[in-house]
């Protein structure tokens, strides 16, 4: 079974290095570009197939070390089973 958990900023936390890539992108001409939030994608790979137990023990994670829970909020998404791989990026 897999999961991906996604944290971000909370609304309202300053993002330096948001602001820093930004920048950089603008520099390099890439048009467009308003604003900038980062954030970390992690992708995991569970043993089992429980996956309402697999989002709570995520869930714990993410609150323990995953996410820092005062400036960053995180989304827990599991994988459907048989779905298809991402494609790589280009």
């Amino acid at each position: 079974m897999k999961a991906r958990v996604t944290v971000t900023l909370k609304n309202g936390v300053l993002d330096p290095q948001g602001k820093a890539i930004e920048g950089a992108l603008k520099s390099l001409g890439v048009a467009g570009i308003a604003s900038v939030r980062q954030g970390k994608v992690f992708d995991i790979e569970l043993e089992g197939g429980d996956a309402a137990r697999a989002e709570t023990t995520l869930r714990e994670a993410a609150e323990k070390l995953l996410a820092n829970t005062v400036i960053e909020n995180f989304r827990v998404e599991m994988t459907p089973a048989g779905a298809p791989a991402e494609p790589a990026a280009s």
